[in-house]
């Protein structure tokens, strides 16, 4: 989304590439997965950085130090989603500190992290999330299993809502905008991988929910109507295009 807005927008011209083992639910609609065996892409994406002014990376941070041992003076954009980095900013400090910027997504990932590090928000790509008004069933309400589906069920009965929890990865990409239509609410409970406690911030889903119209409800049970200005993709592409030109500058 980064780059689909940015390319609109800003007039940048990005390539994407993905593992399709890494996209299982089809979440790379602007760029291209490729079905290659992790030592494979990673010598990909090596060889097609060579083309690129700017080099920004999700997730495979051991790519970093090897994109600055071959192109020392090209930037590298080391960016970081949630269990990414949730509590491992010691661990992968090695990778990260190659990187000319780092950046994470949500609040919720600022512990641990460097002075240096700058939260830049994550996109929802409002064309395939617009908002409808269609018929949604009133105090009906949809949640993800994250860990914490006795957590919403509970929630649910104790403001009457009828609940429908799905499995993690089961709804491809392109249905979940069909899926959400059908629901008031959104419960976003979800519970960090292997710790206690709640992730406490709103996930990729909750915002997708908001922008096409649902009301989502966090963690701690507050109820949110509309997606926030900073998550529009406009405002993302804008700031991320604000990055870029600092970089090459």
């Amino acid at each position: 989304m980064i780059a689909k807005f940015s390319d609109r927008l800003c007039g940048t011209e990005s390539t994407v590439i993905a593992r399709k083992a890494a996209d299982p639910v089809g979440l790379t609609t602007y760029g291209r997965t490729y079905g290659d065996g992790a030592a494979r892409f990673f010598l990909r994406a090596l060889a097609m950085s060579r083309a690129a002014d700017v080099v920004h990376v999700h997730s495979l941070d051991r790519l970093v130090p090897w994109l600055k041992r071959l192109y020392p003076s090209k930037p590298v954009v080391m960016y970081y989603l949630g269990s990414d980095i949730r509590g491992r900013w010691d661990e992968k400090a090695p990778r990260w500190r190659r990187a000319d910027f780092v950046g994470y997504t949500t609040s919720d990932l600022a512990d641990g992290a460097p002075a240096s590090a700058v939260q830049v928000f994550c996109p929802v790509d409002t064309d395939a999330f617009p908002l409808s008004e269609g018929a949604r069933k009133p105090n009906s309400a949809l949640s993800i299993r994250y860990g914490m589906e006795e957590e919403a069920r509970r929630y649910a009965s104790e403001h009457s809502l009828e609940i429908t929890v799905v499995e993690r990865g089961s709804v491809p990409y392109t249905e979940m905008p069909g899926l959400l239509s059908k629901f008031e609410y959104f419960l976003d409970f979800r519970r960090p991988s292997g710790r206690e406690g709640a992730v406490e911030c709103l996930g990729k889903a909750a915002l997708e929910a908001l922008s096409s119209g649902c009301k989502a409800v966090d963690w701690a049970g507050r109820v949110y109507v509309g997606l926030p200005p900073e998550n529009r993709p406009e405002a993302v592409a804008a700031r991320w295009n604000e990055i870029y030109g600092r970089l090459v500058g």
